[in-house]
């Protein structure tokens, strides 16, 4: 489903520690912005009279905000706060009702119904029907969208045709699996269509999992009117981004502040206080407005760390858990001497992963012996296989068939120059000289080169650091995805039958206990595999004043803490 797109703003792929991804900020925007933001806009921005304002720096001011085109961190952060698919996520990151009621899979999983919760309403009052979610599906789709995650709902049968294609042929739009029907089980006629609460999703495949999928932005429901009414750039201007979600967006000054205040017409409660986004690029200015007070929540950053761990007020305000992404040292499974499990096992067996954050990351990841990890479905509690031993790591070596490190070829490690990275990858090489005796050559090359390199199976290096991050929570998308043959491991020849077998079954089994079994069973031969060594987890990581309360916390928090659930986020008097 994901083949043609190596990196996305919740399906990061990490490339020699940096995350490179369709939502990283762009470094013309960066410049622009750090000149007109300055922390004087922060001090001098008006909160709504006499409202309680949740004050959240996010950082660099978005290129768009448009659900069927938006891919960055910071653009999904605004429309999280205005929309709602018709599925959402709760604090354990398990896929909940959200405007719709309930769904139903067929017998085989290849039919996907909703039924949407009667009375359902915009911000503006009006109605919210199964012909706005059909819509928003098949703008996603169309191929004059070209939105950067357009493939992601690939498995609704005829949507990959029409995206590929030229959008010419009107009858492979009509050919698309989603269909909005009143209580009748005719096609809905209109937006104005009461009794129209069904819809209707036809599959190409089994996929129990893509009730998950349409939580995604991609499928929030913005009105068709206002896109055409306010032409290309509708996103841009409150008066067009009337949602149905917890928030109304209600100012938009570009480069300075959003501001949003609660959804009198969402369903599912009203938030007690409004939002306030501010776009400052610079750390240490947005440091400085958080110890004065005039920021509520804002990233901690790696230079700041000495500053709040001394400071017993700050350091109790850092907040610190799981995050979305996993990074690993990626072996050339048909490339000697990665050709060999005991050599693979080896090398996992002498990375220290404790030493890693502790020494090169500051503490601002955590060591995983796990693909999945902690806080998404999938995870593994109490893995041990090839923690840390220098013991075991030499009694590999001489198990393999080369039979002691003499008898190694050479060897290099391959990774995107930077003075960073060249940090990195010396204390990579000396820990593998330190536990193996094993001199590896460094061998740096320019950013797009490496990018280009890891792609290819017949380019691959022989050794690197890759990583990646989920595009929604379910153990599908981190082992069928990426591991399953021709999937992403695929290009560092990871291929087992015996894995392939288990997450087919696993993918298309409606029982999720079995589902869930299937899975565990496909990890474990993954890890038994060891066609990488799991090395660290992402960490969110920000600072919340103490008056803040109610913010629960997900590991695929990207832009801030509690945006999973922001009704329930209130201030206390200070």
């Amino acid at each position: 489903m994901l083949k043609n797109r190596l990196a996305t703003v919740l399906g990061l792929l990490v490339m020699a520690g940096l995350i490179v991804s369709a939502c990283t900020p762009t470094g013309g925007q960066t410049v622009v912005q750090t000149q007109i933001v300055t922390q004087e806009s922060v001090v001098t921005a008006t909160p709504e009279a006499g409202a309680k304002v949740l004050r959240i720096n996010i950082g660099t001011y978005p290129d768009l905000i448009d659900p069927q085109k938006s891919s960055f961190v910071n653009e999904i952060a605004h429309l999280k706060l205005m929309y709602e698919g018709l599925t959402t996520f709760n604090e354990k990151l398990e896929t909940i009702p959200g405007s719709a009621e309930k769904w139903e899979y067929n017998a085989d999983a290849t039919e996907l119904t909703f039924t949407i919760r009667q009375d359902l309403k915009y911000s503006d009052g009006s109605l919210l029907n199964a012909k706005r979610f059909e819509y928003s599906l098949l703008r996603n789709i169309d191929p004059a969208t070209a939105g950067e995650y357009a493939a992601i709902t690939d498995e609704i049968a005829g949507a990959p045709e029409w995206r590929g294609s030229d959008g010419s042929d009107a009858s492979l739009k009509d050919a698309v699996g989603v269909h909005a029907l009143d209580s009748a089980g005719n096609a809905c006629a209109d937006y104005e269509q009461a009794d129209c609460l069904t819809l209707k999703i036809n599959l190409s495949k089994s996929a129990p999992y893509f009730h998950t999928v349409m939580g995604l932005w991609v499928t929030y429901p913005a009105k068709e009117e206002n896109i055409s009414e306010g032409g290309e750039n509708w996103w841009n201007s409150s008066k067009f981004q009337t949602g149905n979600g917890p928030y109304v967006l209600r100012n938009l000054e570009p480069f300075v502040r959003g501001y949003f205040t609660p959804n009198a017409n969402y369903y599912g409660g009203v938030g007690k206080v409004d939002i306030e986004y501010s776009y400052i690029t610079d750390s240490a200015v947005a440091f400085e407005a958080y110890k004065n007070g005039e920021l509520d929540i804002v990233p901690s950053a790696a230079e700041d760390l000495g500053v709040i761990d001394a400071d017993p007020a700050l350091k109790a305000q850092h907040l610190v858990y799981p995050g979305a992404c996993t990074i690993a040292i990626m072996f050339h499974n048909l490339k000697e001497p990665f050709t060999d499990k005991n050599v693979r096992a080896a090398f996992a067996y002498a990375l220290d992963r404790e030493s890693w954050v502790r020494d090169v990351d500051s503490n601002l990841s955590a060591p995983t012996l796990t693909w999945i990890p902690k806080g998404y479905p999938g995870y593994k509690e109490g893995e041990t296989r090839w923690a840390f031993d220098p013991a075991k790591a030499m009694e590999a070596i001489a198990a393999s068939s080369y039979g002691s490190v003499d008898a190694l070829p050479p060897m290099d490690m391959t990774f995107a120059d930077s003075p960073r990275n060249r940090v990195r990858h010396e204390w990579l090489a000396n820990q593998y000289k330190q536990v193996l005796g094993i001199d590896i050559a460094l061998n740096p090359v320019e950013s797009t080169t490496y990018t280009a390199l890891t792609k290819d199976i017949n380019t691959t290096p022989l050794v690197y650091r890759l990583g990646w991050c989920a595009d929604y929570p379910d153990p599908q998308n981190w082992l069928s995805v990426y591991w399953k043959t021709g999937g992403f491991g695929e290009r560092i020849g990871y291929s087992n039958a015996d894995f392939d077998a288990l997450v087919n079954a696993a993918d298309v089994a409606l029982d999720p206990v079995q589902r869930a079994d299937l899975y565990q069973q496909a990890q474990d031969v993954l890890m038994d595999s060891v066609p990488a060594a799991m090395m660290y987890n992402t960490i969110n990581h920000y600072l919340v004043q103490p008056w803040v309360t109610g913010i629960q916390t997900t590991p695929q928090d990207s832009a801030w803490p509690g945006d999973i659930n922001p009704i329930g986020i209130d201030i206390e008097a200070h």
